[in-house]
This record gives structure tokens, C-alpha cells and sequence, in this order.
């Protein structure tokens, strides 16, 4: 997924760094970058998910969407701040 996506994913990175020292100046960059990033994210989940569901796992997809989103969350431990506006 990083791989095929690398210029948008090393993108998001230099800003996830700002966007971690200062919140309210990079918000608005790191939500709009953010969400590109998350359509990636989604498409890719929706593949490995739906296969396991389809091979008759359906019962080990959420803990496999769960441990993607972790592996993700560590290379971008404020991912889940997408979206977010500052007061």
C-alpha cells in the first residue's frame, strides 16, 4: 500500500510530524492531506477484508481490520485526528 502510494504517504508524514508539534497551524493541511491518505487506506482494508470475509472468516475480518489500523498507527499515531476541528 506505502509503496504504491509513497509520494502521498511521504507527504502526509512531513505533515503528520508538523501537525504533531503544532496542532492548530497544520490542521486544515493535515486534515486535507489526512483524508486522501484514509481513501487510500480504505480501499486497501476493503481488499484484505473482503477476501477473508468471502473465504468464509467472516467472524476474523474485524480483528483484521483492527490489526491493520494498528500497523498503520505506527508510522502515523495521530491518523485518527483526520477530520477533527480545533476550537
Amino acid at each position: 500500500m506505502m509503496d504504491e502510494n509513497r509520494k502521498l504517504f511521504d507527504d502526509f508524514g512531513e505533515i503528520h510530524l508538523k501537525y504533531m508539534q503544532d496542532t492548530k497551524k497544520y490542521q486544515a493541511e493535515f486534515n486535507a492531506k489526512g483524508q486522501e491518505v484514509l481513501d487510500v487506506i480504505r480501499i486497501y482494508e476493503n481488499r484484505l477484508c473482503s477476501t477473508t470475509e468471502g473465504g468464509g472468516y467472516g467472524k476474523y475480518s474485524g480483528k483484521l481490520a483492527d490489526k491493520f489500523h494498528e500497523i498503520i498507527k505506527i508510522n502515523f499515531p495521530r491518523i485518527d485526528s483526520i477530520g477533527l476541528q480545533q476550537a
